[in-house]
């Protein structure tokens, strides 16, 4: 992959200081957003690769930030409400002008994509360690471009339907667990001019983002986010034929 990208990975940075921090450095000596960071370098060199937390100044989503980032991962779980109205609005105008975006995990209950999807992004959940498969039901989209399926995660937190999500534009990847429970666990939306893509699986207890097949669908869910060449403006709301009537 050699397109040459701004992309900023963005992670609360609450569960590396507070939840039982060696073995949260033993698995991401540099965070979850770090070990993603350099997932992500591995695809694209050229790239320029960021990463911030909530204690990053201006919670590391600051306006001059955003203008330059092409692709936006988000990770959140425990601090969706730390993240300020006006820094979420800030990055709603971003995607909605062009920025790509890449929600993980618990991100269905942060305050952005709760916006810009505008249900609860409610889902069942139970962490016991079990095995995941994520399917591909989507062979031809370039998010599932050479990944296995399925991709075998040995223990991860378990995700179950109902996902109270619009209905996506694409459904790439459902997961099946120990349980018996399914979720859609790889979805894409359209808000604006930007896009969209969801991915679930990676809670902080696993060493989820070092598997090789997770780490390529993260790349492949980039790649097909970022529209670098898209010039970042809000859709305008307008009215053309009554604006033509006032003519």
């Amino acid at each position: 992959m050699t397109q040459k990208l701004n992309i900023l990975v963005w992670n609360e940075g609450v569960h590396e200081r507070n939840n039982d921090p060696a073995t949260m450095a033993d698995m991401y000596p540099d965070g979850m957003h770090g070990a993603i960071a350099d997932a992500l370098q591995r695809y694209y060199p050229d790239a320029a690769i960021t990463t911030a937390t909530l204690a990053s100044p201006g919670f590391g989503l600051d306006e001059e930030t955003l203008a330059s980032t092409d692709v936006l991962l988000w990770w959140g779980h425990m601090a969706h409400d730390d993240v300020p109205d006006e820094v979420v609005e800030r990055v709603q105008r971003h995607v909605l002008g062009g920025m790509g975006l890449v929600a993980l995990h618990s991100a269905h209950f942060a305050k952005i994509f709760t916006k810009l999807l505008g249900t609860t992004c409610s889902l069942k959940w139970r962490n016991e360690g079990e095995r995941e498969l994520v399917w591909t039901v989507k062979p031809s989209h370039p998010i599932a471009a050479g990944v296995e399926s399925p991709i075998v995660i040995p223990e991860q937190e378990m995700y179950g339907e109902l996902f109270d999500i619009p209905d996506p534009d694409d459904l790439i990847f459902i997961s099946s667990f120990t349980g018996g429970e399914v979720f859609r666990s790889g979805v894409t939306f359209s808000r604006g001019k930007g896009r969209i893509f969801y991915f679930s699986p990676g809670d902080q207890e696993y060493p989820v983002y070092h598997h090789p097949q997770v780490q390529r669908v993260l790349a492949n869910g980039v790649g097909w986010v970022a529209q670098p060449q898209q010039h970042r403006q809000q859709p305008a709301v307008t009215n053309p034929a009554r604006e033509s009537f006032l003519a």
